[in-house]
């Protein structure tokens, strides 16, 4: 991802200092990503997961049946690899935290 590309989703914009983290990771380097689960209205805990940053796209998210594209929702999603070797993914929401804890190996 270059600086110049925004961040954008379909749903709300990202956070202009998550934007900023996002936009200066490279592939390589340790990130510690948190974000809180909400099970229910009065019951939430945080969650965080470490790993190697790969890189910043888009899912396209939507309805099984085929219907116009304004019925799209497009988030912005973070791949990493975790120190297991599991590849995995995050999707970005309002409460998401990505912290940059180590140099590209």
């Amino acid at each position: 991802m270059t600086a110049a590309e925004t961040l954008s989703s379909a749903t709300r914009p990202i956070r202009p200092a998550l934007a900023a983290v996002l936009r200066s990771l490279k592939p390589g380097q340790r990130i510690r990503i948190t974000q809180t689960v909400r099970m229910n209205s009065r019951w939430h805990f945080k969650q965080t997961v470490e790993g190697a940053f790969r890189e910043v796209n888009y899912l396209r998210t939507g309805l099984a049946t085929d219907r116009v594209p304004e019925d799209d929702v497009i988030v912005v999603t973070v791949h990493f690899t975790k120190d297991n070797g599991e590849l995995s993914s995050v999707t970005l929401d309002d409460s998401t935290q990505i912290e940059v804890v180590g140099n590209a190996a």
